[in-house]
């Protein structure tokens, strides 16, 4: 067992001059979390020690505590699964084609219908998908009970594996990554976790500690307060990332907010488009920072309450929701089409495929390309534009199809 108390020691009291305990103590104390070697009572006081300390929002000691979470994960074979990703020769723009993620850290208490699950499925019409998620910690529908309740077939989560995963890309552009399947460890945390009154550091590391980390090209990173933005935006530039958007809507919420101001804090490759943005400065080489906010009309978009897109319905009534928007059942003017397709969109100037100056998405596609800016400097409009062809084409919905017919086939193989 691994002994934690001399760096407890070290958390508190906290001397005089400051902590003098390195990211890097936390994050290998951490490690020892997922091997079940570290007794209850430690584990329990590094948590509490962290939060109290401000430590589990520490942009440095959850770089470094994202990074020993995943090499506790089972690993995937990346070099293979790039393969498959490259042949499907989705890069349009500054996008080349690679894997994307969107994703909140949850807990922003306003209980709105699974935005980014659903966001996730609409842009894997346009980019590769990879939706990291696990159920429900402070909600009543997590991003895996809303997948897990679609009909007429629901997907089979445990199916999608280190093993299987490049099979399940060759058959679609979508892949739910089901957070226990690939960070067995955590089964070891999970008990601390509901006998703690506070959110730990583990409520912030899931965004930061996807399976395909290395794999990965652009993010949407959703976070319940506004002073996380700045710390989930320098986490992921400590950790090399190059393409990310962090938002915050200015209620709170983890998602780009339809109701109002979102602040963002972009990282983007330098280069991209010559904009001078407040507060843009150099997260490391070739890598530039950006602070700004948008709101609902830099999408065309209306403003709607929170109150009419925060159903706080169960998984299986959100997941028919779900499915009568990828069926295009919806009004285009529906206040949870419209939260959707705007945080859809982020992901589309995430990725960099808004900056392509034409346009070939397939059938239905007017090839008329908005090349209008707002706040960054980026075409929020063009996302819109491709996230409502996404759907209007039945495109998502074919991809979503894909997926729950080669997990089912898989699922059926697998031991």
């Amino acid at each position: 067992m691994a002994d934690l108390k001399p760096l407890l020691k070290k958390l508190w009291p906290i001397p005089a001059g400051g902590s003098q305990v390195t990211a890097d103590e936390i994050a290998e104390a951490i490690s020892h979390f997922f091997t079940n070697q570290v007794s209850t009572a430690q584990a329990a006081s590094l948590l509490i020690a962290l939060h109290f300390t401000n430590l589990d929002r520490n942009a440095d000691v959850m770089a470094a505590s994202a990074a020993a979470m995943r090499r506790a994960a089972a690993q995937v074979d990346i070099p293979s699964l790039r393969a498959v990703v490259s042949a499907k020769r989705l890069a349009a723009g500054d996008y080349r084609g690679g894997l994307c993620d969107i994703v909140g850290t949850g807990g922003d208490s306003h209980n709105t219908f699974n935005i980014s699950t659903t966001a996730s499925v609409v842009a894997s019409a346009c980019l590769v998908v990879s939706k990291h998620g696990n159920k429900a910690s402070t909600s009543k529908s997590g991003s895996a009970d809303l997948v897990a309740h679609m009909r007429p077939v629901a997907p089979v989560l445990a199916a999608v594996a280190p093993r299987s995963l490049s099979r399940v890309y060759a058959a679609t552009n979508y892949a739910f990554l089901f957070a226990p399947v690939f960070h067995p460890g955590m089964r070891f945390v999970a008990p601390l976790r509901r006998e703690l009154p506070w959110r730990t550091i583990f409520n912030l590391l899931g965004p930061l500690a996807s399976p395909v980390e290395d794999a990965l090209e652009a993010r949407v990173i959703g976070v319940a307060r506004r002073e996380l933005g700045p710390v989930f935006a320098r986490a992921l530039a400590v950790a090399g990332c190059r393409k990310a958007l962090v938002v915050c809507g200015e209620e709170e919420l983890d998602e780009v907010s339809c109701a109002g101001p979102t602040l963002c804090w972009r990282l983007r490759e330098s280069g991209h488009h010559d904009q001078t943005v407040v507060g843009a400065g150099e997260a490391a080489p070739g890598v530039v920072t950006e602070h700004f906010k948008v709101r609902p009309a830099d999408f065309g978009l209306s403003v709607h309450p929170l109150d009419t897109v925060s159903p706080g319905k169960e998984p299986s009534e959100n997941a028919d929701i779900l499915k009568r928007i990828l069926g295009g059942e919806l009004p285009d003017d529906d206040p949870i089409l419209e939260f959707v397709l705007m945080n859809t969109a982020a992901l589309f100037v995430a990725s960099g495929i808004c900056e392509a100056d034409s346009s070939a998405m397939g059938p239905g596609d007017d090839g008329n390309v908005i090349t209008e800016r707002g706040p960054g400097g980026e075409r929020w409009k063009e996302g819109v534009r491709r996230a409502r062809w996404a759907i209007k084409s039945g495109e998502a919905w074919r991809q979503w199809e894909a997926f729950v017919q080669v997990t089912n086939d898989i699922g059926g193989v697998l031991p």
